[in-house]
């Protein structure tokens, strides 16, 4: 029996341009698909890495401020070690090689077992080269020194905060100005208490070289400890 040709049973070929047509579209799909993919990969790079350069900083500033905010006051008497100067500008520490930034006595040390001292310690914050070849700037470091009744020199730990910093300042404010420097063991100086406030100023240095400096990152730590004595004005 012949076959009717107009039959709909027949099966019907693709032409040529339909295959052209059907090819295009799933090429402009693509396209589309893989723009999207690649946008997707750079947001997220580029989220990580701002997260990335931003959680030594954020950490730094919170070590900074839990140290600010248990500072313990200056013993005018001196009549124990447990206590000490608060002291901020381009000053000399003992046991440190570079002059630091700051250096105060705060009850941050963390108490074990095994360790005969108790959580007051000495902190200072400096500056030190970059111990990476290629690291531009210079690292913030933080030494702490724990033992602090020792007869001998005291064992001094560094610990790394922050790489590719250009400067850090501590500012002091007295009540009615911000003072780069405060020395309370200096006979000269009418600050011989602790400032009503510390702001941490750190410039980072740029990438892009030239003039391309970030804006400095600051905290504003309150001090509430105030030394106190019995004698009335």
């Amino acid at each position: 029996m012949k076959r009717n040709p107009n039959s709909s049973a027949d099966a019907r070929a693709f032409t040529l341009i339909e295959m052209i047509l059907a090819v295009g579209i799933a090429a402009i799909v693509l396209i589309s698909i893989n723009a999207v993919f690649f946008s997707a990969l750079h947001l997220r790079d580029a989220t990580t890495n701002a997260v990335d350069e931003a959680t030594p900083l954020e950490q730094a500033f919170t070590i900074m401020r839990r140290d600010l905010q248990c500072v313990v006051p200056p013993n005018p008497a001196a009549t124990t070690s447990l206590t000490g100067d608060f002291r901020t500008g381009n000053i000399a520490s003992v046991g440190v090689p570079e002059n630091v930034a700051a250096e105060f006595y705060t009850a941050t040390g963390a108490l074990h077992e095994k360790e005969p001292w108790g959580d007051v310690q000495r902190v200072t914050y400096g500056l030190k080269n970059s111990t990476t070849s290629d690291g531009a700037g210079k690292d913030l470091i933080r030494s702490v020194t724990r033992n602090l009744l020792s007869g001998t020199t005291p064992a001094i730990d560094e610990q790394w905060l922050l790489g590719g910093v250009e400067s850090i300042q501590f500012l002091c404010y007295d009540g009615a100005q911000w003072l780069s420097e405060w020395d309370t063991s200096s006979t000269s100086s009418v600050n011989t208490n602790l400032p009503n406030a510390v702001r941490v100023e750190i410039q980072m240095v740029g990438k892009g070289g030239g003039n391309a400096r970030p804006q400095p990152v600051e905290i504003v730590v309150p001090i509430d400890s105030q030394s106190r004595t019995n004698t009335t004005s």
